[in-house]
């Protein structure tokens, strides 16, 4: 018997009800949710790969962070509908939030300063002085790549510091926003991991417990063996010698030298903060003297909240005095707001007491660098939700259960192992520290002491960390180099990953010819020459194939 319209109603709210009710009481039993029946399998793996591959095909980031978050969550929960709803929401979105709002605020920050210095004018004129004193796209280039190298203390500070100061200078010589964001990417996370003084080799520091070295003697020795960040430095020095690009970056390299489109495809999806009238009795030094002032107090912020002063942010003495110690034990999403908002105060004041700008076009500068900041900050979210759905399905164990297997007949040849496996799980969970983190004890435990390929095998986990980060679109440090250099998202991913993918190779390569020599020198030199081996054939089939 059909019921009427009227008696469904109250049957179909019965059913939903008996479903949440049967949901909530799934939830309820025991102290904690059921362990997901995909925890440490391949499935750990999947909502990272669907969201990449979405983002690739479609163009189109948010919705395919969404889809591979929502498909984490019911993976979490055993495809209940509650559970998911609740891991999505919770352990996704609010923790995502809480757990980089210091970021967001260093983000928001760096905008309305962006907006201020447009405003006054500084942009516009240091662009007046580039055209006088750098006069060559090679030039050009070569500034943001040796600005990038001397920023090396943190790599959110310099994608968007090496940014904020060098697109009015780009844009001049008309190179890109997606080569500008590549070269951006390339020399935040390689440089900051060969950097001995940065937050980076702090975080390394922090796994090195029972190797017989101090944490920051083992990052040193690592360095020659960190083939990824090296050539890297030798690909991008080539690439702009040679005048060369190929895969996607070619066509974008194309479109800005012979049209002046710098974007070629999604500008309507880039907020800029610089569509504001410019002062024109701006100078460079309205510029520069921010950027400056930036610097000193965001080191000064991170070294503070480290303890160096005396007392850390969590009440201990034991780093006074000490800077490597310091870098170690600070946190960069407090250090550098707190940094940042003293450079902002002073900003404000410096050009409303030279006249650029009235305190009412201070004011209106903050909005419009905030919604320039939308973008990365929703972004930036989502792939941090996405990462904290891996972490529930338990992707750490799932990893560390392959490489013991790996490790049974193979101990030659673990370092490639590892570079692989590192690149795998960073480029899916979008975070280079996590991967180290997650590996470097695994490593340490596969290893005695003494052999020679332990520290080869801790530089191949920091190598494939950086290259899967470089490559991965949801890592921060390629979100920040889009926001940085202000290009669309999905164009700085497709048109950066043929250049890492060539750099990662020929290091898999370095990392496989360790099994007969571990001398670090001839290693480098074989990299250095298959890099720009590589480089010349290509640049000559592509010659070959427009002729």
């Amino acid at each position: 018997m059909r019921l009427p319209v009227k008696g469904k109603a109250p049957v179909i709210i019965g059913l939903v009800l008996l479903m949440i009710v049967a949901s909530f009481t799934v939830l309820a039993t025991g102290d904690e949710a059921p362990v997901s029946q995909y925890y440490a399998t391949f499935w750990a793996m999947v909502p990272p790969l669907v969201a990449i591959a979405l983002a690739l095909i479609t163009k189109e980031v948010y919705s395919s962070l969404f889809i591979g978050i929502a498909l984490g969550g019911f993976l979490s929960a055993n495809w209940n509908p509650i559970g998911a709803l609740d891991n999505v929401i919770n352990a996704g979105l609010i923790d995502a939030v809480s757990g980089t709002a210091g970021i967001f605020i260093f983000l928001v920050i760096l905008g309305a300063m962006v907006a201020l210095i447009n405003k006054a004018g500084g942009s516009a004129a240091f662009g007046r002085w580039a055209e006088t004193h750098i006069k060559s796209r090679i030039g050009a280039m070569f500034a943001t790549f040796v600005l990038g190298i001397l920023i090396f203390i943190d790599d959110y500070f310099n994608c968007l510091t090496v940014g904020s100061v060098m697109r009015p200078v780009t844009d001049t010589h008309k190179i890109s926003r997606a080569k500008f964001a590549f070269l951006i990417d390339a020399t935040a996370a390689p440089i900051c991991m060969i950097a001995p003084v940065s937050s980076w080799a702090a975080a390394v520091a922090e796994f090195t417990e029972g190797t017989g070295y101090s944490g920051i003697e083992l990052f040193i020795r690592a360095i020659p063996y960190n083939y990824y960040s090296l050539l890297m430095i030798v690909f991008v020095i080539a690439i702009i010698l040679m005048r060369f690009d190929y895969g996607p970056m070619r066509i974008h390299e194309f479109n800005a030298m012979n049209k002046g489109d710098l974007f070629t495809s999604g500008q309507d999806n880039v907020e800029t903060a610089e569509s504001v009238e410019a002062n024109p009795k701006g100078r460079v030094i309205d510029l520069i003297l921010p950027v400056i002032i930036l610097v000193i107090t965001s080191v000064a912020g991170l070294l503070y909240i480290g303890g160096f002063f005396g007392v850390d942010l969590w009440g201990g003495t034991d780093n006074a005095g000490s800077l490597v110690g310091s870098f170690g034990n600070t946190d960069a999403t407090v250090g550098l707001p707190w940094g940042a908002l003293i450079a902002l105060i002073f900003t404000i004041v410096y050009l409303i007491a030279r006249r650029v700008v009235t305190f009412k076009e201070a004011m209106a500068c903050i909005p419009k660098g905030f919604n320039a900041m939308v973008p990365a900050i929703m972004i930036l979210t989502f792939a941090t939700a996405l990462k904290n759905m891996t972490s529930m399905l338990g992707a750490a164990e799932y990893v560390e259960a392959l490489m013991d297997s790996a490790a049974a007949g193979l101990a030659n040849f673990l370092p490639a192992i590892i570079f692989i496996v590192a690149c795998i799980l960073a480029f899916s969970t979008g975070t280079s520290w996590g991967t180290f983190g997650i590996l470097i004890p695994i490593v340490l435990s596969i290893f005695e002491p003494a052999s020679p390929l332990l520290i080869v095998g801790v530089s191949a986990c920091l190598a494939g960390a950086v290259c899967g980060d470089h490559c991965s679109p949801i890592s921060d440090t390629t979100i920040m180099s889009s926001a940085g250099s202000q290009s669309n998202h999905v164009n700085h991913v497709s048109t950066q990953l043929p250049y890492a993918i060539t750099v990662a190779i020929i290091s898999f390569v370095t990392y496989l010819l360790a099994a007969f020599t571990t001398n670090p020198y001839i290693l480098l030199a074989v990299g250095i020459a298959l890099t720009l081996g590589t480089l010349f054939v290509l640049k000559a089939l592509y010659a070959k194939k427009e002729a």
